[in-house]
């Protein structure tokens, strides 16, 4: 098994007011996991256009290997406005190349020797991509210490009860924020109950390996069954905050894969982001001091 890392989903533009910067969590998540030593892979689509080629063009100046097929489709974009904490909001266009992701016998090859995904809700937002990422997790290898990390990623009303259901079904491992958790939590009928009281019954309903709960500047949580794990957010200089979720998430799992307790995995991924504040962009490299912690 060649132990092949993917993000899969959405690769596109963000269109800030300053310029456009290559975004979608799945290239984040990927190059990441790469900038920490695996052999990670970018699943998605792009259209035959220039943003398309620029798009794998960039990726292959990162060397990050990437399954990216063209299709009749534009590349995505999406608008994006920071507001004064630096936070981001977004447009995002529908009918795009990431929404028309095809299942492929390469792809098929890929998945059968993948380690661990990240996948969210927002490239399922359509019946193609949908149905190729629930392929690509049923092809995996179904091993005990296989990661399917589900990095819920609500994005406008590109959403629903169904397709979060049948992800929480499908992973081993989910992320989620707190309002984001608001948001599922009425979906799913839990109001009124305590944040932490709602990560354990979606550890529990869903048989998970773990939860992971970020808060922003109140810190973050991991639970697993049994325990849970708590790590204060530093203070930082803002620059601004996109992509620092997704270098969360590969941090962590790049730890959990190296054999480090879920405690000090938690750390170092709550290091990695902080610093991915301070820095413009998804993609910033990271000190030597941040890989080598792994």
């Amino acid at each position: 098994m060649k132990n092949i890392i993917v993000g899969m989903g959405e690769a596109l533009w963000d269109m800030f007011p300053e310029g456009k910067q290559i975004g979608g969590a799945p290239a984040n998540f990927a190059y990441h996991m790469s900038q920490f030593g695996y052999e990670s892979r970018v699943v998605s689509a792009v259209g035959d256009d220039s943003l398309g080629n620029e798009i794998l063009d960039n990726f292959k100046g990162k060397k990050l290997n990437c399954l990216i097929p063209k299709v009749p489709y534009p590349t995505g974009t999406v608008q994006v406005e920071l507001d004064e904490n630096g936070v981001p909001c977004y447009e995002i266009k529908e009918n795009v190349a990431w929404d028309n992701i095809p299942f492929t016998p390469e792809l098929e090859e890929v998945a059968k020797n993948t380690k661990a995904v990240c996948f969210g809700s927002l490239a399922q937002r359509s019946i193609v991509s949908r149905e190729t990422i629930n392929q690509f997790l049923d092809t995996m290898p179904a091993d005990e210490d296989v990661c399917k990390i589900f990095d819920i990623n609500l994005r406008q009303s590109f959403y629903t009860k169904e397709v979060l259901c049948n992800s929480l079904e499908k992973c081993n491992i989910l992320k989620i924020n707190d309002e984001e958790l608001v948001i599922i939590s009425r979906m799913f009928g839990y109001p009124g109950i305590d944040l932490e009281d709602k990560c354990w019954i979606l550890l529990a309903k869903y048989n998970l390996k773990m939860l992971i709960l970020t808060c922003g500047v109140n810190g973050s949580y991991v639970f697993t069954p049994g325990v849970v794990s708590f790590v204060e957010t530093p203070k930082v200089e803002v620059a601004d905050t996109v992509g620092a979720g997704d270098s969360f998430t590969a941090a962590f799992c790049a730890a959990i894969l190296n054999g480090k307790p879920v405690h000090d995995a938690h750390q170092l991924a709550v290091e990695v982001s902080a610093y991915l504040c301070t820095q413009n962009g998804a993609m910033p490299e990271l000190p030597a001091e941040l890989k080598n912690k792994i």
